[in-house]
């Protein structure tokens, strides 16, 4: 069975990008020739009832703001500014009437927050609730960071605390990292950088594959959300939505403190980077390796 880095891979391939077109399939989002300064980045997510979220559990608000959340995180793993989004929604009929206005209401608090004009979309009956968002957004030439730019030797950075999102509630009321990844194009140069929202099991697999190179990841190092989140989890539950980068070497303690104060979110290294030869792989205090373990959310697994 085909699983949807499979099928990823499939669509890259018999699909090729136009002349206009910086980076198209396979990255957090696709990247466009613009003007003399910026590029324009565009993304869309998908999320279906029984799927991405529970009704009448999780909330209309809540789950409008979620589809608005992920594909804002999705722009600012490439380093760049939202501004503009359009949301279609599919709702059941006899429901439409206060689903609509609720959903729509989560997304347009979220919009406000980050300067987003919701510009238009569609709206259709369906047996359950669905959800496109796609989002528009720019970003200097100088700022666009990829997931094909990490090099061996590069500091393997995260954001804020990894696991539990979806049992603390956290994957609805997450805040995209706009202002940190901004925030890091300004002092440093990220190499490569995409959003967790799969799991940092799959997720760096799939920036490794990006960039081809290995990395080493010290699960001492890992920051978990909380103290019952397991190596496990923190690796492969996903629906974190916090930035995996790839930073220069020699970013210490000073870097870090700074980044927290200006932010208010923390930054860990967790690893680094290896040349392809190296692969993946976990390594912990003492020196002892363990290969790279599966998991992560995967739409078409088992």
């Amino acid at each position: 069975m085909a699983t949807e880095l499979d099928l990823i891979r499939q669509l890259k391939k018999s699909t090729p990008a136009g002349p206009d077109i910086i980076e198209g399939i396979g990255d957090d989002t696709a990247v466009l020739k613009w003007d003399s300064q910026h590029y324009l980045l565009w993304t869309a997510d998908f999320m279906v009832e029984g799927k991405h979220f529970r009704l009448p559990k999780d909330g209309a608000r809540q789950v409008g703001r979620k589809a608005l959340a992920c594909s804002l995180s999705d722009i600012a793993a490439m380093g760049g500014i939202p501004t503009a989004a359009l949301l279609s929604v599919g709702v059941p009929k006899r429901k439409a009437s206060f689903l609509f206005p609720e959903i729509l209401g989560g997304a347009k608090a979220l919009a406000r927050r980050f300067g987003v004009s919701i510009v238009g979309g569609d709206l259709v009956s369906s047996e359950k609730v669905a959800i496109d968002c796609t989002v528009l957004g720019k970003v200097e030439h100088s700022k666009l960071v990829l997931r094909s730019g990490a090099c061996a030797g590069n500091g393997l950075w995260v954001t804020g605390k990894l696991g539990g999102s979806l049992s603390s509630g956290r994957h609805l009321k997450f805040i995209p990292r706009i202002k940190e990844a901004r925030i890091l194009g300004e002092w440093t140069r990220p190499l490569a950088m995409m959003d967790l929202s799969d799991g940092l099991a799959l997720d760096l697999v799939r920036l490794a594959e990006a960039s081809s190179v290995g990395a080493v990841v010290w699960p001492q190092q890992i920051p978990f959300s909380r103290s019952s989140v397991t190596l496990k989890k923190a690796l492969c539950d996903g629906e974190d939505f916090e930035l995996l980068v790839c930073l220069p070497s020699g970013l210490g303690e000073d870097f870090k403190m700074r980044f927290r104060k200006e932010t208010g979110t923390g930054i860990t290294q967790i690893g680094k980077i290896l040349p392809r030869a190296g692969g993946l792989y976990l390594e912990d205090e003492s020196g002892q390796r363990r290969p790279w373990p599966k998991g992560g959310y995967d739409a078409f697994a088992d």
